[in-house]
């Protein structure tokens, strides 16, 4: 991901997303055929709905013009179920009743023949969320043929063959002036699995430990090498290490560092990826308004980095750029002719400088390395036109939004955020994968570790990874973990959580047996009754559990019905011994293969909170936790409205808006919260606890920016 000064920069595109996609859920992708109206009139639209949550949704229409050219166009729908839009990109959105009409703007009113143009909206939803199946444009009811006939098939995406082809597409064998092919996908399998060494030289500073992080040291390289990883990505920062137009001398001093860095993890027999990463940001994204300027810096910068690295050995990888994004570009059609022209100028410049560079494997992203369907087509136009066999796409991963950074009531990794994840990993293989091109997911990892790794609850991350490590193998995805310094300590050479870590790395291999949560819960303060808790055999069996060294006894101590575990009351008793508020026992749950899954068993009763007054700047609620653990916030004015950062959700931002502390007994509601509320009205909060406890607190901030938090 990025450091931490960069974070919100770093997060601001991508919750531009979430916002511009304004969170996140799956509904269902409905696919509906459709129309146009001119002469010879017809179109296809695709209406999808990938994100969803309790009362919000996004959705992507592409609307394909199968007829004469259209100058200016309207699309019409009626929503099913009464939904309505809130906030709209690349068309204007009205509605009238539950009768919708999008019409183009400026730069989009144009599709020609076989032309495609998409628009997004994000929307608000009670009851059910049902997809239109009927749509007009330009007044035709769209019936997905041209005057009856049958639409013309879509253009043949890229392939890749290991035989060769009399074909011109990337499954033909390279014509006699490119690179002659190599087994691309058995190179980045190969690489499988992968670590970032984030924040170090793409830091913007003045130097490598500008962000935090000490110097990259041989043991650390050695370290990855030892915990199983196969390669290694070093993102590189370059803006402030060059000298003036035209040149752009790069500094030699840093060019020897990042090369010595490079050469120490080759010499550990790691594939090494290096780019251009936070320019991307910096100035490349100016690019709209200084097109020239920006190229010619980025075509310096890659003839210098072709000589200094063209006799590298060949587990070296150049990636073209990082997240490429373009500020005040006119839309989705310049953005992707603007990375394209990146890319090809790319290409170009490495394989024309000779040596190794001639068929070194380069890696080609999409725009902000997105795995939307749009973007992932953009990019294999681009595959096409290079017709080059040794090229890698790459996207990056972070999660399904709400759960990536705990926000909109995402506590759980649930079929929602699962779908997520299956949605942007299938649509990279179909593209990709299924036709030979081999695919690397740069990054991944979750949004709100960039905050702390806590942001998100133990066991639901667990649940996360290991899904991800499953799902990557079986689309034959090589992954690569974003590491900024919060997994493995720099100096320490030590994992900040070797649960998670092992998690992780069993992932790479086999899959493990997890359960719906890591947590049972007895209350101190009534009688111990037997606990349920659903297991997840993920294609495992189930061994026995086991208390330290200890087996438990089954049919004593739990029994276990198809995939229900259940504790007997006489067991929890036993483990609970006096009852102490907090985690008196842990369990580990054993299964045919992978890690065993832990599970804690907490002594709990309801919180209690206090009054209390403070700042905006200040303020904390007093609480007595009680064993309990908090899982997010709710805030409501007293209409019912959403009140704080967010507010198309009830449920604000975990260590953003509100943060626990258990060794203070406090709940912290940050500045961040307060500068969103509305003075002089009262806000109801729920605090919602991993046990299902829920508790209520009402604030109240002052125009002098004083609050006074009640419990009643």
């Amino acid at each position: 991901m990025s450091e931490q000064s960069s974070t919100a920069r770093r997060r601001r595109w991508r919750a531009g997303l979430a916002a511009v996609a304004s969170a996140a859920v799956v509904t269902g992708l409905g696919m509906v055929a459709t129309a146009n109206a001119y002469a010879a009139s017809g179109c296809r639209v695709a209406y999808a709905a990938p994100s969803q949550w309790p009362g919000g949704f996004t959705a992507n229409v592409d609307v394909t013009n199968l007829g004469d050219p259209i100058s200016g166009w309207s699309l019409v729908w009626t929503f099913p179920s009464g939904q309505q839009v809130t906030q709209a990109w690349n068309a204007t959105v009205t509605s009238s009743g539950s009768q919708v009409t999008a019409t183009n703007v400026g730069y989009n009113g144009t599709i020609a023949t076989n032309g495609t143009v998409s628009f997004g909206f994000n929307g608000s939803w009670s009851g059910t969320n049902t997809n239109p199946t009927a749509f007009t444009l330009n007044g035709v009811a769209c019936t997905g043929s041209v005057g009856g006939s049958t639409p013309p098939p879509s253009s043949p995406s890229p392939s890749r063959s290991t035989s060769p082809s009399p074909s011109v597409s990337p499954s033909a064998s390279p014509s006699p002036s490119g690179p002659p092919a190599v087994n691309a996908m058995a190179a980045v399998a190969a690489m499988q699995p992968g670590w970032n060494l984030g924040n170090s030289f793409d830091a913007t500073g003045a130097d490598e430990t500008s962000w935090g992080n000490p110097q990259v040291t041989e043991a650390l390289l050695d370290k990855v090498k030892a915990e199983g990883f196969k390669s290694i990505r070093i993102p590189v920062t370059w803006g402030q290490h060059h000298g003036s137009a035209p040149n752009y001398t790069i500094d030699a001093t840093w060019l020897a560092r990042v090369k010595q860095v490079v050469d120490w993890a080759l010499a550990d027999g790691l594939y090494v990826m290096i780019n251009i990463h936070h320019d991307s940001w910096q100035w490349i994204a100016n690019m709209p308004s200084d097109r020239t300027t920006v190229l010619n810096r980025y075509n310096a910068l890659w003839t210098q980095l072709a000589a200094a690295f063209r006799d590298s050995s060949t587990k070296l990888t150049f990636e073209s750029v990082n997240e490429p994004q373009f500020t005040g570009s006119s839309g989705d059609a310049q953005n992707a002719q603007l990375l394209n022209e990146l890319n090809t100028s790319f290409h170009r410049i490495v394989r024309q400088s000779g040596g190794g560079n001639a068929t070194r494997l380069l890696v080609l992203p999409t725009l902000h390395t997105s795995a939307d369907q749009a973007r992932i087509d953009e990019l294999t136009s681009t595959f096409t036109q290079l017709n080059d066999p040794n090229l890698i796409a790459t996207v990056h991963f972070y999660g399904y939004w709400p759960f990536s950074v705990n926000v909109a009531g995402g506590t759980r990794f649930d079929a929602t955020t699962q779908a997520d994840l299956v949605g942007q990993f299938d649509r990279v293989y179909n593209a990709f994968v299924a036709r030979n091109i081999p695919v690397i997911i740069g990054e991944y990892g979750l949004l709100g570790f960039d905050r702390h790794t806590g942001t998100i609850q133990q066991g639901e991350k667990l649940k996360f990874f290991e899904y991800l490590g499953y799902y990557a193998r079986s689309k034959q995805l090589t992954t690569m973990l974003w590491d900024n310094g919060q997994h493995l300590g720099r100096t320490s050479l030590v994992w900040s959580d070797p649960e998670l870590f092992a998690q992780i790395k069993s992932s790479w291999t086999t899959r493990s047996g997890t359960a719906y949560a890591d947590q049972v819960f007895v209350p101190k303060a009534s009688t111990i009754t037997a606990k349920t808790l659903a297991l997840n055999m993920n294609g495992t069996t189930f061994q026995g559990l086991r208390q330290g060294s200890t087996d438990l006894v089954s049919g004593t101590d739990y029994t276990v019905s198809g995939s229900t575990l259940t504790l007997t009351a006489s067991a929890l008793t036993r483990l609970v011994g006096s009852r102490a508020y907090g985690v008196n026992a842990t369990l580990h749950a054993r299964f045919s293969q992978g890690v065993p899954w832990r599970i804690n068993i907490v002594t709990n009763d309801p919180p209690i909170v206090s009054n209390a007054t403070g700042t905006t700047a200040s303020f904390a609620v007093p609480t007595q936790f009680r064993g309990d653990q908090l899982a997010t916030m709710e805030a409501k004015y007293a209409d019912g409205t959403f009140a704080g950062p967010h507010n198309w959700t009830s449920f604000k931002e975990f260590d953003v808006t509100f943060a626990p502390n258990y060794t203070a007994n406090t709940i912290t509601l940050k500045p961040e919260f307060f500068a969103e509320v509305n003075a002089g009205s009262r806000v109801t909060l729920t605090f919602h606890f991993w046990s299902g406890t829920t508790v209520t607190y009402y604030v109240t901030k002052a125009t002098s920016g004083s609050v006074t938090g009640t419990t009643s």
